[in-house]
């Protein structure tokens, strides 16, 4: 374990490059088409606090609105660099997940949870987060509907064995996860929305929302030298993610999310 976390520490500014060449592809094809997208999550934090990557991240996030990234999607499928990949569950039939990728095919990266019993391509990527706009419900509403739904989601979408427990488990948490979607969509009907934007409802485990006003207009902002574009308020909209998010997190957590990766495969 200490030999791949050398190795991982030894490669890691070859793969920040290769990330970062993605993330100018696709703020070209953004600029291009006049589509909104903005850094997200570590990324946002890394721009602020280091200006760019955080030193031992391993990965890139931007969000765009939900219907943006279907305009995103269509003009990717003809002006993505060679060696970039659009990865979806319709570009990649095997890929399982909600969130847009674009893949550098020359490379490889190990997540915990990847299923190599398929073919889906694992080169390095950038994720792309589809954001929507929430009804204007608390808080405290908004943390115990997306933590529900997300907690049951992800116990539904687990694999499973035949077993009683497992039977037990697709009811119970089945209905649990109808009950958290039947409160989101009464919640919408009865608020209204425009205050609050984040992420999906399967994609929102921390139960965010950010002010609306905090992401759009998006701003200019620098990351490893390139100007991309990013919330409009980044203190309040990296508050809401991280709370102190200037304070460095112990040693100990200051890890990616890869297993393993390889820059270069030929």
């Amino acid at each position: 374990m200490k030999n791949l976390e050398t190795y991982r520490q030894k490669n890691i500014e070859a793969i920040h490059k290769k990330e970062l060449a993605i993330l100018c592809a696709i703020r070209d094809i953004c600029d291009r088409h006049n589509i909104d997208y903005w850094l997200d999550g570590g990324t946002c934090l890394g721009a602020v606090r280091h200006g760019g990557f955080i030193p031992w991240d391993d990965d890139i996030d931007i969000a765009m609105r939900k219907d943006d990234i279907k305009r995103f999607v269509e003009a990717a499928k003809t002006e993505l660099p060679e060696g970039l990949f659009l990865q979806t569950r319709d570009t990649d039939p095997s890929y399982n997940s909600p969130i847009t990728k674009v893949r550098d095919t020359n490379s490889f990266m190990v997540e915990y949870g990847d299923d190599f019993s398929k073919p889906y391509q694992k080169g390095l990527f950038v994720d792309i987060f589809p954001m929507i706009p929430y009804p204007n419900f608390s808080r405290s509403a908004c943390k115990r509907i997306t933590k529900g739904y997300c907690k049951a989601n992800g116990v539904l979408n687990k694999p499973h064995t035949y077993s009683w427990r497992s039977v037990a488990e697709l009811f119970w948490f089945g209905a649990k996860k109808a009950c958290y979607l039947l409160s989101w969509k009464i919640s919408c009907l009865l608020h209204k929305k425009g205050t609050y934007y984040s992420n999906t409802l399967a994609e929102n485990g921390y139960g965010i929302m950010h002010r609306t006003d905090s992401i759009f207009p998006v701003k200019p902002i620098v990351f490893e030298g390139e100007t991309f574009s990013g919330p409009a308020n980044p203190d309040a909209y990296l508050t809401d993610l991280y709370k102190d998010y200037m304070q460095l997190p112990p040693e100990e957590k200051r890890k990616g999310h890869a297993v393993f990766y390889i820059d270069k495969l030929v």
